[in-house]
């Protein structure tokens, strides 16, 4: 039987995907992923992502800048991405964050970047999609500082302490690929307590490719594989957690179940 599922964070405008993306889409589909987030990168890719979304049902955009292109960042950039927000009426603020794994981001500029977009999300009342890799307590930091937010840490790989910092401060987790790996062990015991009203599945799409695929380019139907781990790391039905992860995706980014 298919469930309807959601793909909370989906970089379905890539260009991995410009010589398929119909079929790729028709996969999804048939796997019962029936909407997709797809959070913006960068500037140069914002039209695009609007075009995307505007023609294909259940597709929905957020904007952003990541912290991993600060290269093609530039300080206009944060004028134009109020611009858009205010005219397109996104989903959601990001994909931002701060990136302390890649060597030689500058970090002064990764968090005038990222507070700006919190307080964009916040003067817009959006949620935010954070990216966060070994900077976890600096994200929730911003956050405090900021106030007022909501959203969802994506691709989760913190602590469990870190974890509960987050929905405490009313954000969820996304969980994909990664928990499909034998190896990762504190995310498992992460999924299997956390309180299921702050879980959100993605694909992260087209990275992060899930055990058993390793090399291949990920792609938004192997959401369903993603589901599988996490009902069975929880102990409970796969409809019952593709329910409510889906109902927490249409609370929090404000989009309708049809």
């Amino acid at each position: 039987m298919v469930i309807a599922l959601t793909d909370s964070h989906s970089h379905l405008d890539a260009a991995e995907f410009d010589a398929d993306r119909d079929a790729v889409l028709a996969r999804a589909r048939d796997a019962g992923v029936m909407r997709q987030i797809v959070p913006a990168i960068a500037v140069s890719g914002f039209s695009k992502l609007r075009d995307l979304c505007s023609a294909e049902p259940g597709l929905h955009a957020a904007y952003g800048l990541h912290p991993m292109y600060l290269d093609e960042h530039r300080p206009e950039h944060l004028a134009v991405l109020e611009e858009w927000i205010a005219r397109e009426k996104p989903v959601g603020v990001g994909e931002c964050g701060l990136d302390f794994y890649v060597e030689g981001l500058d970090r002064d500029l990764q968090f005038e970047y990222l507070d700006r977009q919190l307080e964009l999300a916040r003067a817009f009342d959006l949620p935010v999609i954070l990216h966060a890799r070994r900077a976890f307590d600096e994200v929730a930091a911003a956050i405090r500082r900021v106030g007022g937010l909501r959203g969802v840490v994506h691709s989760f790989s913190g602590s469990e302490e870190q974890a509960r910092q987050f929905w405490k401060l009313g954000f969820h987790l996304g969980i994909g690929g990664p928990v499909t790996y034998e190896r990762a062990k504190r995310l498992h015991a992460i999924v299997a307590m956390m309180p299921i009203e702050w879980l959100l599945l993605e694909t992260d799409s087209p990275d992060q490719p899930l055990s058993g695929h390793r090399g291949e380019r990920n792609e938004p139907a192997c959401l369903v594989e993603v589901l599988d781990s996490v009902a069975a790391l929880r102990g409970e039905s796969r409809e019952s957690v593709a329910a409510a992860t889906t109902e927490n995706a249409q609370r929090l980014f404000a989009i309708s179940p049809g």
